[in-house]
């Protein structure tokens, strides 16, 4: 098999009873006992309030932190402290300022063990999906947020891995922006269908994207509600207004209350 095919496994993500603690004293718990399933193919995020350990979960699947104890499995790899078995997409884009688009975006494929030649052919081949045709030779200082975005995933989904990580990665654009981005990203995950493990603070953009939405309490993380999201897909903004819909973001909403401590369990 050559280095940039997709590994279709459809293992997706298995963690059970993680824990992290970062070093101090005391010591900072971060992630208590997270049991999380995410099947192949699915689409799935986790909501919850700001510092409680969403992105330090996302960085355990990717191979940048080893948990104090319990296990991460991603495509039916080992995560724990060994990266190279996940995409992952951090919240900034990191796109290297001296590189243009092009080379911007084969940049991870290429590390991945990627020939340049098949990278670039691969990348080519895309840019009019992810809505760049016509930026391949422009300087990232030239694109716009959404581009910068878009440029960003199409670099993560360039990785030859099956199970994508995304943190908050449309978290730095305005509302309108994120309207189409999310529109966006339906198409092309609807095409790619790979695992997704997608991290917001937006509790309607978990709903229209996703399959199960999670939330997460306050430090230390818990997961304390699970929601199935049943809208046939593709979604278009007219789902918002469903009553089915506002009663799941009104229950949604209602976890996050709690796991802020702003209502009692």
């Amino acid at each position: 098999m050559r280095a940039s095919t997709v590994v279709r496994t459809m293992t997706g993500i298995q963690v059970e009873g993680l824990s992290l603690s970062f070093p101090g004293r005391p010591p900072l718990r971060v992630l208590e006992d997270i049991d999380l399933d995410v099947p192949g193919g699915s689409f799935v995020s986790i909501v919850g309030p700001s510092g409680c350990g969403k992105s330090t979960l996302l960085r355990v699947l990717a191979g940048l932190l080893v948990p104090n104890k319990g296990t991460a499995q991603a495509s039916g790899e080992d995560t724990c402290g060994r990266a190279g078995h996940t995409a992952y997409m951090p919240q900034r884009d990191l796109l290297l300022p001296w590189k243009k688009a092009l080379n911007n975006a084969v940049l991870g494929a290429e590390i991945a063990g990627v020939s340049k030649h098949e990278a670039r052919e691969r990348a080519l081949s895309l840019f009019d999906q992810f809505g760049l045709a016509g930026f391949e030779q422009a300087w990232p200082s030239q694109l716009s947020g959404g581009m910068r975005q878009r440029l960003a995933l199409l670099r993560t989904f360039l990785l030859p891995m099956e199970v994508l990580l995304l943190d908050e990665p449309f978290g730095a654009l305005d509302a309108i922006t994120r309207r189409g981005m999310h529109q966006w990203l339906q198409e092309v995950w609807q095409r790619d269908q790979r695992t997704v493990l997608f991290v917001t603070h937006d509790v309607e953009e978990a709903l229209l994207l996703s399959d199960v939405v999670y939330v997460m309490s306050a430090r230390p993380g818990r997961l304390i509600e699970r929601v199935d999201v049943r809208f046939p897909r593709p979604r278009g903004l007219e789902v918002v207004s469903d009553a089915e819909f506002v009663d799941m973001k009104a229950r949604l909403l209602a976890a996050l209350d709690r796991a802020m401590g702003n209502v009692p369990d």
